[in-house]
């Protein structure tokens, strides 16, 4: 994993050496094993890297061909990088590196920008073609890696983070209050390419792209959810299993120790099972213990799961053991990674777990992230469900679906019924122009509401439509896929494994697994009172069967609600009624500190707002100190 840097000066404008080098220093935690620069009179390219394969001088990157046509700079990994290296010597290349660098060079020589296609990883790269006088790039299917662009004065940059297009000089940018209102308001987070800065925007998921010299630009889809067919095999559970096992199986492929971050929950516990037997296979490494990852809060145990997962995998555990306050003193380090505000305190724990492997000489981790969004691990993924079996008119089903939920997990059949009837009911009037401007007018009144910022900050807000009800749940798992959560996700899980020179790989978000699972009928993903059905199926005789069996989900939850009444309220107050946000001009900081001694007496639950506004203050001191405007 790796972090890269580029710049490209329009109609011959010279880029600096020393513009590149601060990019690239910026970037140093995603790399600090090797760096390098490459210069051509208007292109520089930065690099910093961390050696996971091929830690020879070999994979030392900027890459240049033999024939100094193409230059690269790539960070992540293409799995498949063995099976295209074969293919490849079959047409003649020949390789000097054993790592997957090179094979990404000799893919786009050989395929052009149909090699897209062919690869099986997370990336973000940039390749200078020479010849052709522009530059070729893309970002994997999902966007696991990042790559940020912004285009200003003559000059084009891409960087692994926000913060290294921020030092080059060439940029001048300021706090992109419309997505800072959406937060700030709605909660929303990296559910659209802007970003909170102005001038800076996400390369989309799924994406290639060109870029000439002369600033021409050509962007495109390799490859998106719309395009994918319905799955019919003989036996889902089993094609799942084999798909998952291979999965797993090319991400176990690395030079450096491989750990595994533990929760107690299906995902991680699918995983850390699956790699054991992998490791198992692996001759001399079969004597090594996995290292599993793991943090319990007091309110949420989940001991139990984890002490049967360990006796079959018999992994070596490594329990994160920290405070709230420890928690609270690392969250601005965090968001100085982040570049932008998280959604929970939960994300502080992901920054320290990725610290504690990385203190154990783990270098790759794999983690559970895009399980959830592709096969139906949310809650709210049960009412989705229930909602298509009525808009497909099979109402008696919805009802048997809905009692047997009811009575493993709890509840009222008949209310949750009435509200998936409401929801269908709730869609199909928004096909209606007036019943849309009704709910876009009780959006409006309902920002208004808001009594904790000013009239300035909702009028940022103010113009966007409401969201429509989601009809399926196709559709629900697509949007969660695409739009929100995963983006979030995997630009927290980016950047708190990177701050510590650790990178993750994430099984569940193989493109022929995530292909495999979004076209099967939705009884494999949620049946009964269970989600992940397809995964529980499949890993039958693979996992505990009191992990494949339990129906509650906790992932790494905190208390956020009582630490911000208990052990936190004295920061949390420190930060709210700062002469800062008094100044501000969004906020009624009366309000809002009468709101937190509400939330510190118990009359109600602010956590999440109250910390939202915590985190964009502290993020906002670290721009201050960058010379970013914020005000």
């Amino acid at each position: 994993m790796c972090g890269i840097a580029v710049a490209i000066g329009l109609n011959g404008r010279m880029i600096e050496r020393s513009a590149v080098e601060r990019m690239a220093d910026s970037l140093f935690h995603r790399g600090p094993d090797d760096s390098g620069i490459y210069l051509d009179a208007s292109v520089g390219m930065g690099f910093r890297r961390l050696s996971i394969l091929d830690l020879s001088e070999a994979g030392h990157q900027p890459m240049v061909t033999a024939d100094q046509q193409c230059v690269l700079v790539f960070n992540g990994e293409i799995f498949n990088y063995v099976e295209l290296r074969a293919e490849l010597r079959t047409l003649g290349y020949e390789f000097r590196s054993s790592g997957d660098s090179e094979v990404l060079l000799a893919a786009y020589r050989e395929w052009g920008r149909e090699c897209l296609a062919r690869l099986n990883g997370m990336w973000a790269f940039v390749i200078y073609d020479r010849r052709r006088r522009c530059l070729f790039g893309s970002r994997d299917r999902f966007g696991v890696k990042p790559l940020y662009v912004s285009r200003e004065g003559g000059v084009v940059q891409f960087a692994s983070e926000i913060k290294a297009l921020r030092a080059s000089g060439y940029l001048r940018t300021g706090i992109n209050w419309k997505t800072a209102a959406a937060f700030l308001l709605e909660g929303r987070l990296d559910s659209q390419a802007e970003t909170f800065y102005e001038g800076i925007e996400e390369i989309p998921p799924g994406s290639g792209f060109e870029v000439g010299l002369d600033g021409t630009w050509q962007q495109w889809l390799f490859w998106s959810l719309e395009s994918l067919s319905p799955t019919i095999v003989e036996n889902p559970a089993d094609t799942f299993a084999d798909l998952f096992e291979d999965s797993v199986r090319i991400r176990m492929r690395s030079d450096v120790p491989v750990g595994v971050c533990l929760s107690g929950g299906l995902d991680s516990t699918a995983i850390i099972c699956a790699a054991a037997r992998q490791q198992g296979e692996g001759g001399a490494r079969s004597r090594e213990a996995l290292q599993a990852f793991c943090y319990m809060a007091k309110e949420f145990d989940e001991s139990r799961y984890i002490a049967d997962t360990l006796a079959q995998t018999h992994a070596q555990l490594r329990q994160l053991e920290t405070s709230p306050s420890e928690l609270w003193s690392d969250l601005q380090k965090l968001l100085w990674f982040q570049d932008e505000p998280v959604h929970t305190m939960t994300a502080v724990v992901g920054y320290q777990l990725m610290r504690l492997a990385a203190s154990h000489g783990i270098r790759v981790v794999l983690n559970g992230q895009g399980a959830d969004e592709t096969i139906a691990g949310y809650s709210s993924y049960f009412q989705d469900y229930w909602v298509s079996l009525i808009q497909r008119g099979r109402v008696g089903d919805a009802w048997r679906a809905i009692t047997e939920y009811s009575q493993a997990h709890g509840g009222s059949a008949s209310q949750r019924f009435k509200e998936a009837v409401v929801r269908c009911v709730s869609w199909k009037l928004h096909k209606v122009h007036a019943y849309r401007n009704w709910a876009q007018a009780r959006r409006q009144a309902r920002l208004r509401e808001n009594r904790w910022y000013s009239h300035e900050l909702l009028s940022y807000a103010g113009s966007g439509a409401a969201a429509t009800p989601v009809a399926t749940l196709s559709h629900a798992l697509k949007q969660s896929i695409v739009s929100a959560p995963l983006p979030l996700y995997l630009r927290i899980e980016d950047r708190n494994s990177m701050a510590h020179s650790v990178e993750a790989r994430l099984p569940f978000l193989d493109y022929r697994l995530v292909s495999f699972v979004c076209g099967l009928p939705d009884e494999w993903k949620v049946r009964g009172p269970w989600n992940k059905y397809v995964l529980r199926e499949g890993m039958r005789g693979r996992m505990p069967e009191s992990v494949r069996g339990r129906v509650d989900k906790m992932g790494f939850p905190t208390a956020s609600k009582k630490w911000f009444a208990h052990d936190l309220y004295e920061p949390l107050r420190d930060v709210l009624a700062s002469q800062t946000v008094r100044e501000r001009g969004i906020y009624n900081a009366k309000v809002i500190l009468a709101d937190l001694e509400r939330h510190r007496k118990g009359e109600a639950d602010f956590a999440n707002r109250l910390f939202h506004i915590a985190e964009f203050e502290l993020l906002s001191d670290i721009l201050r100190q960058e010379h970013v405007h914020v005000a």
